[in-house]
């Protein structure tokens, strides 16, 4: 589709888009659903009545009969249901769903910079399976539920038409729909343009720092929004200080500890293609004589620098997620436990260290005690300064717990007394 055809399309229909097919649940099952949750899996259902295809929205029941919501069903996942509405009145239409991508925008407006930010936040913005990232006036769309892979042109074209309302003419969609789960729904894997090509290094600004965000490459989408404001929080600790960036990527908290006055940063990560990109960001924001860059495994370059008795005032450690399973949870705790032993040790009396995970397996209580058993195994003690979590464009849901995903510390580490 062009911008002109999104602009153009029919999002304010009354017509109901639920079939005749009802899902009906088994006789005490969907807790999870039933206490605030957004699925239902395949084991909890007793029987599908009426014609449907795989993806459509259809009415749940529960076993004696009592409406309990409106949902995607597909046969092939998992996950058969995710819903959409629980009230009967809901009846989904795409003035409806016009009227969920509205609301996602407002909340944004109302809580974070929108110049670039996550608009739709898939089951926390009660759209469930799609995500959509502004990057000033470029969208990128992860899809990654069959029901919103049908629906992404209506969803696409409300939000492309909510945002000209306001002034904000987007250029280009770019979709980045490659992540293997989408073979869990029986979609392919694809990413590439869902409007007119455009130039895919897309220049953005956050936080006072300029970046080039590439949604054609770069990982997720292109740029790790959720940590826009955890990005701000490391400012007050950087002045003056010598930073020690671990999994740097496209060099965004290495970049802001410079803006914010830090006296010299390495930032290390072990992609070159993100380095190369770290470099030409540093250098559009004039930090290149601050900044030095290595390419290397974080896990052997901080034992090096411990050894040659390297010490730094600031280490932050974000490194990607450890685990994306319940069952690699054991080896991603020892995982979390070392490298921040290793982070501590370089930290001089006194500093700080920022550490996260970015995995919603690994709770809150998992990951403080992994960083108590690294202060203990590194003879320090920690002084909490701040915790905090993913950025207010990506809300989370109660009851939903993969919406709670990013944990962020810093602490001031002191030897032990």
């Amino acid at each position: 589709m062009t911008i002109s055809e999104y602009l153009n399309y029919d999002t304010n229909s009354a017509k109901s888009l639920v079939t005749g097919a009802q899902v009906h649940i088994k006789k005490r099952e969907a807790r999870e659903f039933k206490a605030g949750g957004a699925w239902i899996y395949d084991n909890e259902i007793e029987r599908v009545t009426g014609e449907f295809e795989n993806g459509d929205i259809v009415c749940v029941l529960d076993f004696d009969g009592y409406f309990l919501g409106y949902g995607f069903l597909n046969m092939h996942s998992t996950i058969r249901v995710r819903m959409l509405a629980r009230k009967k009145e809901d009846i989904i239409t795409p003035a409806f769903l016009k009227a969920r991508v509205r609301a996602a925008w407002d909340y944004r407006k109302a809580v974070i910079d929108t110049s670039s930010c996550r608009i739709i936040f898939g089951e926390a913005d009660f759209l469930p399976g799609l995500t959509v990232d502004k990057y000033e006036d470029v969208l990128v769309v992860e899809s990654l539920a069959l029901g919103a892979e049908k629906l992404k042109d209506l969803l696409l074209s409300s939000l492309v038409q909510i945002l000209k309302e306001d002034g904000i003419a987007i250029r280009g969609i770019f979709e980045r729909s490659d992540a293997k789960v989408r073979e869990k729904e029986g979609l392919a894997r694809t990413s590439g343009f869902l409007s007119e090509e455009f130039d895919t290094n897309v220049p953005i600004t956050e936080n006072g720092v300029k970046y080039i965000v590439d949604v054609k490459d770069g990982q997720k989408t292109g740029f790790f929004l959720d940590q826009k404001e955890n990005r701000k929080s490391i400012w007050p600790i950087c002045r003056g200080a010598r930073v020690l960036d671990c999994f740097t990527h496209t060099g965004s908290f290495g970049l802001n500890a410079a803006a914010a006055g830090a006296v010299h940063v390495t930032s290390i990560d072990a992609s070159e293609l993100a380095i190369a990109q770290a470099q030409e960001n540093a250098r559009l924001n004039g930090f290149e004589d601050r900044i030095d860059y290595v390419v290397g495994d974080v896990f052997d370059f901080l034992p090096s620098k411990h050894r040659e008795g390297q010490k730094y005032d600031v280490v932050i450690l974000d490194p990607p997620a450890f685990t994306k399973s319940r069952s690699s949870v054991k080896a991603a705790i020892g995982g979390y436990r070392e490298i921040n032993r290793q982070g501590l040790a370089l930290v001089r009396d006194g500093g700080f260290l920022a550490t996260c995970s970015c995995s919603h397996f690994m709770t809150a209580d998992l990951f403080q005690q992994a960083i108590a058993q690294a202060a203990h195994d590194a003879h320090k003690r920690l002084r909490q300064v701040e915790f905090r979590q993913q950025g207010p464009d990506h809300p989370i849901l109660w009851a939903n717990d993969a919406s709670y995903y990013l944990k962020f510390y810093i602490f001031q580490v002191v030897d032990e007394k």
